[in-house]
């Protein structure tokens, strides 16, 4: 196929048609959510059955026929940068790239169209709309046909305000949706898009929503392919695919084709996909929805979503209640039609047993409560997003307060991933921090410089570490912006600082390069000079009889590693290589071991002269067998020296740890491979720094006895005393059942340099004994970890893979996890306490006054109309200024609750409800309200076991009756609501002064009871009345009186916490 002629400045170009490939199908794997689309793609056509409608399948064989037509992986790379006009060395023109995003539009994916029709039915049937809806149904057959010939106006008005709830419902819940997107929209704007691209022949760091076809685009490790690359270079590249195609392995780089299929090629880095090893460069050939991301994104029109922790909970609860109150209604179908129709056929007609359904299924629906889970995580979002924690679903939040194992990786969550050279030796002449600087500023004498220039040398060849334009000048060496690995930029500012050049590294030509993995764990480069260099450019000595023809290997890698591979040492003292003994290892390792117990990071330089003849000629630099040629030469190189790095912990870290521990978690620190300081000396240094490890005696594997008794293996964390532990990864798999349950029984542990899958095993084994566990992270190596966990944490400035697996990303600092901690607590809180609240009288009190009218015949003492008053307005400002608590003094010093045990709605707050503080609200309103009968010359006895035949009432006296009932439940909630917000605290402890809005929803519970019974129109409509002024001031008394026994009980609890009023509290 004959490449096409260079494009018009500012055209949009895409991939020539070629033919015989076999049909890709398309199939949506994850739902869309939060900056991911997770698709997985196969080469065989997929069954969907009638769920996919003509248009969608239509859509589909577009597409992909659209991406078999694409040939951008066919043509040689001269050609595909011919075809886009630009040159890989100095990139796009900024003129050239505004043009050509002015015509192509910014490189993100088109919103998915919205299924109007479907979201309106969620909003109107979602939560208890289905419910409300058939119950207005009810009240208007009750009104017509069943109640003619004397349909009373009451039910019709119930019916109507039914409708009325339902509709405010749907406003609401519409609301709730377009706040929710509001949320993801800002989260997305917050997170950085930055990448580094090469324009007007300089790097770049440009927002990825600006590339544009033809932008040459540097990729590093743990970043996300930002649009369909090209790649016109790679060194060591792999890709992790399985966001797009399923692959469990991660997919090696390539300049050439591999495939013909434009998926399966490994020259193609496709948008949404991560680099995880490794770097490369690649052309924009497609962007937003021109992308394979954004073609398939086009057949994902609706995806389910799953319940959270939190969602789950309610759930249960609504379908406790929803059970109870079936089964109530239906025990009051058959009494009705096997007793009441036939002893008294005149009491309950037809049209009143179905108000009577009616009344029952608005008793027991909790309605405040979904407005409550609202706000309460509205609230939270606001406190989280002012701390800069931003959560994909806001209910992990709850999931976060649940937590009861939390494992931390070190640098750049513990630390504060800005690293530097604290000291540097060659051989054991140790440069401590002040001789670097006189060295640098040229004090010391010429060995020391000779040896210096050896370390800046390689330090600065065997490096990722770029240098990207910055507002300083070239001068100010300590304004330099470097971008790559922390380790990487701590060596190249550490050569910057010893005098070397810039232009030290444009004189070598990288030829081979492989960069640091977690298995290796050392970066390699291999050099020609350049042709216009001096032979005496370093890092060549006068000892290498270097010539143009040879190449410099430089390695940086860990010296338990490296030093395997080293068979000399450079001598600073006669300024040449010495033979490495086992004398001079000792001594290296002494001083690596002295470095690590300072929780310095330490690194080994070596470097070897390859000549010519040791690489067959020939052999492509990008090919496996290069790779292999290299790797066999890497051995017999010489030791430079050692460089030790310090990355301080953050300054909050210890105030973090101490809260986390305090809250009953077990903070353990995980440190992975890929970081060479990982060493478990240095990791226990920071540990103790950090207040992690606080035992003097810090054990060891061989503190883990095997075959242990096993009811030692079963004795719980609490029955063991606070111990330490550190181990690392390789000793982890040494490890049997036995002292893995020993080993999860620590409340101290370091786990050090521990590979992915080893992480990935911890949270397993965690999780496997009913631990809740988070996991916070920022490399790569941490993305399955994160995964996995329960809730994953990742930091602001960490990678692009780690944030994709995180559920909650922190971007500031990490002790905002304290308040995510905290509030994840109190939403769990808030919210037991909103249904406590709830069901004493929108609940347990409105079913009473049902139950008597049917069994003992008594008149109803609470109308249906109240019963919506105090579901849907008196009870429902109260129950939201509940969500508005703030946490409870000692919240973050209480045990993380058990969710197996503990749930939003468990025995004991439903014990407590019901049989304590429901018994008393109904036995006093219907004391009232038989009361104020009494008074009215109606004695009790003419009304029990009446069943209709109530001498002496008529609507007038039963309406006001009715209303004394409604006012005492309003006024008796006032206890309730002080007495609820303190799970154990006193009301002088945990005052109404720090949540003033209870005291404004008090009053105003009372005050919107007032309008609806005073106003003549209600009067009329709703059937409401005024009552006498004792039967405000009574209930009040009642009120106090509930409110002093739950202080009681609270006290009680408080003093003898092993009692079983302790046991029975909520």
């Amino acid at each position: 196929m004959e490449p096409t002629q260079g494009v018009p400045l500012g055209e949009v170009v895409t991939g020539r048609s070629s033919s015989g490939h076999d049909e890709i199908q398309a199939i949506p794997r994850l739902p869309m959510e939060f900056r991911t689309l997770s698709l997985h793609v196969e080469t065989r056509p997929s069954v969907q059955g009638n769920q996919h409608d003509k248009s969608r399948k239509a859509a589909s064989r577009g597409n992909t026929t659209e991406l078999n037509m694409l040939d951008w992986h066919k043509i040689t790379v001269e050609e595909v940068l011919q075809r886009l006009n630009v040159s890989s060395k100095t990139g796009l023109e900024t003129s050239q790239a505004q043009r050509r995003l002015q015509s192509a539009g910014k490189n993100v994916m088109s919103p998915p169209p919205k299924n109007w029709m479907r979201k309106i039915l969620g909003w109107l049937l979602g939560g208890f709309g289905s419910l409300l809806l058939a119950a207005s149904i009810l009240c208007f057959i009750a009104w017509k046909p069943f109640g003619n010939p004397d349909p009373q106006a009451s039910n019709l008005a119930l019916g109507v305000v039914l409708l009325i709830i339902l509709v405010l419902q749907a406003v609401f819940n519409a609301w709730q949706d377009f706040s929710a997107s509001k949320v993801i929209s800002s989260i997305k704007n917050l997170l950085p898009t930055d990448v580094l691209v090469v324009r007007d022949g300089a790097q770049t760091k440009l927002d990825a929503g600006q590339l544009v076809i033809g932008d040459i685009v540097l990729i590093s490790l743990g970043e996300k392919v930002p649009a369909d690359l090209r790649m016109i270079e790679v060194n060591d590249l792999r890709f992790d695919r399985r966001i797009l195609t399923g692959e469990s392995e991660p997919v090696s780089g390539r300049v050439e084709k591999t495939d013909d299929n434009f998926l399966e090629t490994k020259n193609i880095a496709l948008q949404g996909t991560h680099c995880v090893n490794g770097s490369g460069v690649g052309v924009v050939i497609q962007t937003g929805d021109n992308t394979v991301f954004g073609r398939i994104a086009k057949l994902s029109s609706h995806e389910p979503t799953r319940l959270t922790t939190l969602q789950r909970e309610i759930l249960h609860f609504v379908f406790i209640i929803g059970g109870v109150a079936t089964t109530v209604a239906i025990l009051i179908v058959i009494l009705w039609a096997t007793w009441l129709r036939v002893s008294h056929p005149s009491y309950i007609n037809v049209s009143n047993l179905l108000i009577d359904i009616v009344s029952v299924m608005i008793a027991f629906m909790p309605d405040g409560l979904p407005l409550a889970v609202t706000l309460s995580l509205a609230k939270v979002a606001h406190i989280l997003s002012k701390h800069k924690v931003l959560c994909k679903s806001l209910t992990i939040v709850e999931t976060l307060g649940s937590v009861n194992v939390l494992c931390s990786d070190k640098t750049g969550t513990l630390t504060q991933n800005r690293m530097h050279v604290e000291n540097a030796t060659v051989f054991d002449d140790v440069m401590h921090n002040e001789k670097l600087q006189s060295i640098a500023e040229g004090v010391q004498g010429e060995s020391e410089t000779t040896s210096v220039t050896q370390l800046m040398g390689v330090a600065m060849l065997c490096n990722a570490a770029t240098v990207v334009p910055s507002s300083a000048s070239s001068t100010e060496k300590q304004q330099l912006d470097l971008v790559g690995d922390a380790t990487d930029v701590a060596a190249l500012s550490f050569a910057y600082r010893m005098g070397a050049s810039r232009a030290l590294r444009g004189q070598w030509i990288d030829i081979f390069k492989q960069s640091f993995n977690s298995k290796t764990k050392f970066m390699m480069r291999l050099c020609e000079l350049s042709p216009t260099a001096s032979l005496e450019t370093s890092p060549i000595a006068s000892w290498d009889d270097f010539s143009r023809h040879d190449y410099m290997m430089t390695v940086k890698g860990a010296p338990e590693v490296l030093l395997p591979r080293c068979s000399h040492v450079l001598d600073p003292k006669h300024g040449r290589p010495v033979p490495l003994t086992t004398e001079a290892i000792q001594r290296l390792t002494a001083i690596q071991e002295a470095w690590a117990k300072e929780g310095q990071r330490v690194i080994l330089l070596a470097r070897r002269v390859v000549r010519k003849h040791m690489i067959p000629n020939g052999l492509n630099p990008s090919t496996d067998e290069f790779a292999e040629e290299a790797d066999a030469l890497n051995v017999d190189v010489t030791v430079i020296g050692l460089l030790g790095l310090m990355d301080p912990l953050k300054p909050t870290v210890k105030h973090t740890v101490s809260v986390c521990r305090r809250a009953g978690i077990r903070f353990f620190v995980v440190t992975g491979k890929r970081h060479l300081r990982d060493h478990p000396t240095t990791a226990t240094s920071i540990a103790r720094s950090a207040g992690i490890i606080t035992a003097r005696s810090v054990h060891s594997v061989s503190d883990l006895e095997q075959n242990e008794d096993k009811t030692l293996i079963e004795a719980g964390v609490d029955d063991l005393p606070k111990q330490s532990i550190v181990i690392t990864g390789a000793q982890l798999d040494t490890l049997d059942q036995a002292q893995i349950e020993q080993l999860c029984q620590y409340e101290e542990i370091v786990f050090a340099r521990a590979s992915p899958e080893q992480k990935l095993r911890i949270v397993h084994e965690f999780k496997a004994r009913d631990c809740i566990v988070a996991v916070t992270g920022d490399g790569v190596n941490d993305a399955p970890s994160l995964k996995a966990a329960d809730c994953g944490i990742a930091m602001g400035q960490g990678s692009d893979v780690a944030k994709e697996a995180a559920d909650m990303i922190l971007l500031d600092d990490f002790s905002a996890i304290v308040i995510a901690l905290e509030y994840g607590r109190l939403v769990f809180d808030n919210l037991k306490k909103t249904i406590l609240y709830l069901i004493p009288a929108g609940s347990f009190s409105e079913l009473v006054p049902i139950l008597l009218n049917v069994l003992l015949g008594l008149p109803q003492m609470l109308s249906n109309i109240q019963m919506i008053l105090i579901c849907v307005v008196t009870d429902v400002i109260p129950a939201l200024s509940m969500c508005l608590e703030p946490p409870e003094v000692g919240l973050l010093e209480r045990k993380p609750r058990n969710v197996k045990t503990e749930r939003l709605a468990d025995w004991r707050l439903l014990l407590h409800a019901y049989a304590f503080l429901g018994v008393l609200e109904s036995l006093c309103a219907m004391s009232m309200s038989l009361w104020y009968l009494q008074r009215n010359g109606i004695p009790f006895s003419s009304l029990i076991l009446g069943f209709g035949n109530w001498p002496g009432l008529d609507d007038e006296l039963l309406f006001r009756a009715q209303s004394v009932s409604f006012f005492t439940l309003v006024l008796m909630q006032w206890g309730n609501l002080f007495s609820t917000r303190g799970r154990k605290l006193s009301i002088f402890q945990h005052t109404p002064a720090s949540n003033w809005y209870v005291v404004l929803a008090a009053a105003t519970s009372l005050s919107l009871g007032i309008f609806f019974s005073y106003v003549p129109w209600f009067q009329n409509i709703f059937q409401t009345r005024g009552v006498p002024v004792e039967f405000f001031f009574i209930p009040l008394t009642f009120a106090l009186g509930l409110l002093f026994l739950d202080e009681s009980r609270k006290y009680c609890v408080r003093r003898y916490p092993s009692s079983w009023i302790a046991k029975l509290a909520w």
